[in-house]
């Protein structure tokens, strides 16, 4: 049975034209795709540790910034539950590893389940006014949040060291001896963490996106009166996946805390953060898998090359202008438009089961009578 075949281009009703090739689930090309795929990202990996330790601290930028927004992706892009003050809780989950690094020496990676869990139970109870207000409403509340979250680390001075902010020392981030790796592979240790952490965390939102709850978090998106009616529980949707979109975004904000090692009310954490994180997810693609990654990458390595071209205030009004003409010629995102390009190329199928073949006595006939 041909596995991959080429499709006749005949226009459907409604003009558009049908993908030039279909793939059928579970065939052999359709098995070559899936292994291809995590060895292309595999080497793509393994190229960006070879590289020089500048540019290995870009990408493990990048790969940070690609956590946070996949936890605002969850609520905003999936939910749409619209969230301004994401930058409270990327700032709470560095803190939480910050304070248990410097203040009670804990290992670094240990920190990080402990910051999940803090941001959790914030992201669960910002979502409770989303059970009463929705859209512009429920965005102000969590810019208030966000406004809020510089304010509260300069109250507890003791704790967090107030406006001074707090330094993180190097030997405190060092590898753990278990790798192997010395002081000076911290830059490459936690590249590879924060890889790692990155496709967990783009298979937690791909399986839970097309799970029942994914099915009910995008109901709730579209029509929240039709789902409620259909028997999904709105309030659970709500405060769970605010909750999760808090949990990711503060395992970024820890990483980005052994990242930087020097944390600050005023520097990382205002709202500035919160609009690097929409910027980011809408220039990537909203509801999409990896739209987080490609909105990262820009919001990184766009401003190192503006500013390459022009100097000083200048290459902020270029930045702005680029991000425009992003947004104009793709207004699905980046990877909105790749994936609309790539249907319209590729399309992978159900397999499709032939039909029982009658045999020469007919029984085959009398079999499918029966079961008429």
């Amino acid at each position: 049975m041909t596995t991959m075949t080429e499709k006749t281009r005949r226009p459907s009703a409604a003009g558009e034209r049908g993908p030039r090739f279909v793939i059928e689930e579970g065939s052999g090309a359709h098995w070559a795709v899936r292994v291809a795929v995590p060895l292309v990202v595999l080497l793509l990996l393994l190229a960006g540790a070879g590289l020089e330790p500048f540019r290995v601290g870009q990408l493990t930028s990048v790969l940070i910034f690609a956590i946070a927004i996949s936890g605002l992706n969850l609520a905003t892009g999936y939910t749409g539950l619209l969230s301004i003050g994401h930058s409270a809780f990327f700032g709470l989950g560095a803190y939480t590893t910050g304070v248990l690094i410097v203040k009670y020496e804990v290992e670094p990676l240990l920190t990080l389940p402990v910051a999940v869990v803090i941001c959790f139970a914030l992201g669960f109870l910002v979502g409770l006014p989303a059970l009463r207000i929705r859209g512009l409403y429920l965005a102000l509340v969590t810019l208030a949040v966000g406004v809020a979250f510089p304010e509260i680390v300069r109250r507890f001075a003791d704790l967090t060291g107030g406006a001074a902010g707090m330094v993180i020392r190097s030997r405190q981030l060092a590898p753990p001896e278990w790798t192997g790796l010395r002081l000076g592979d911290r830059g490459v240790f936690l590249y590879w963490v924060s890889a790692i952490l990155l496709v967990l965390t783009l298979l937690l939102v791909r399986n839970l996106t097309r799970s029942r709850t994914g099915i009910a978090m995008i109901a709730t998106r579209d029509n929240e009166l039709a789902a409620a009616a259909s028997g999904v529980r709105i309030a659970s949707v709500k405060t769970l996946v605010f909750g999760l979109s808090g949990a990711i975004t503060g395992l970024a904000g820890g990483l980005f805390a052994m990242y930087v090692g020097a944390l600050s009310p005023d520097g990382s954490f205002t709202l500035l953060k919160s609009i690097e994180l929409i910027t980011g997810l809408f220039l990537g693609g909203v509801a999409t898998l990896y739209g987080p990654v490609a909105g990262a990458l820009a919001v990184v390595f766009v401003p190192y090359w503006t500013s390459d071209v022009v100097s000083g205030h200048v290459s902020g009004i270029l930045f702005g202008a680029v991000l425009i003409l992003i947004v104009f010629l793709m207004p699905e995102g980046v990877v909105g438009r790749l994936e609309r390009t790539a249907r319209g190329i590729v399309r992978i199928v159900p397999r499709t089961h032939p039909s029982p073949t009658p045999k020469p006595d007919g029984s085959g006939d009398s079999m499918e009578r029966d079961q008429a």
